[in-house]
């Protein structure tokens, strides 16, 4: 395509992914969840997975993903949905299948099922929403909570001695044999976006290649549980989330 077909008018004009529906999201002001939510939709559209695509979520914020992107959509009990993808890959090995969670169900209720699936390396991709508190029941401690970070369960601050210390669970996933790519990443700029996007269709890459699970990290922003404003929000993940939870790729086989 020569410059002047590039800068016609209709050649410069951003659309919608036409997988991504028009219902008004639930999701709170500043949230995460739908910039997310638009690249799955532009990364199945230009894989050309359109009708080819299963897609899994579970309880949580995440539960009515089915609601925004035009794809098949199964719903999982809490922390199950590993173990429901790997199903429905190994049943249709020709179908891009993917998990969408958040912290407090990947890494807490689900950890035995997201360990399992990825030391198994099923041919499924895993986008994980890590933004270190229950978004959807109150605001409560995650797995994830950063050290001092207050909850509504910790209202003090998190502290080693009573609740452990943050579950670092993309770490753990790159030391298994089945985990072909681990990756962190974030949505908080353009920059940021346009890496995400390249790591979620690596991601789904993999998956199609019989290469094994990948598992995307994304840290993210819960700016009514952090009880912040949007902007306050991303420069506090900047500031904390980034250095215990520091981005780019942890493992790509």
């Amino acid at each position: 395509m020569d410059i002047n077909e590039i800068i016609k008018p209709e050649n410069l004009v951003y659309s919608k992914p036409t997988l991504l529906n028009d219902n008004t999201m639930h999701y709170c002001p500043g949230c995460s969840h739908g910039v997310v939510h638009k690249l799955i939709a532009e990364i199945v559209e230009e894989m050309g997975m359109t009708q080819d695509t299963i897609a899994v979520s579970p309880v949580g914020c995440a539960v009515f993903a089915y609601n925004y992107v035009d794809v098949d959509w199964i719903e999982a009990a809490h922390g199950r949905a590993p173990a429901v993808a790997t199903a429905a890959k190994r049943l249709n090995p020709n179908k891009l299948v993917f998990t969408y969670q958040g912290d407090g169900d990947l890494a807490a209720i689900g950890t035995a099922e997201t360990i399992h699936a990825c030391n198994r390396g099923e041919n499924i991709t895993i986008i994980f929403i890590n933004n270190g508190i229950y978004g959807m029941t109150g605001g409560q401690m995650a797995p994830t909570t950063l050290e001092g970070m207050v909850t509504a369960t910790c209202p003090y601050g998190r502290t080693p001695e009573l609740n452990g210390y943050p579950l670092h669970i993309s770490e753990l996933v790159a030391k298994l044999a089945g985990a072909c790519y681990v990756t962190r990443q974030s949505v908080h700029n353009v920059a940021a976006i346009r890496k995400a996007k390249k790591a979620i269709r690596q991601g789904f890459e993999n998956s199609m290649a019989k290469k094994g699970t990948s598992l995307i990290e994304i840290v993210s922003t819960c700016n009514t549980g952090w009880k912040m404003s949007p902007d306050k929000a991303n420069a506090w993940m900047e500031e904390h989330m980034f250095a215990e939870y520091p981005m780019g790729d942890l493992k790509n086989v």
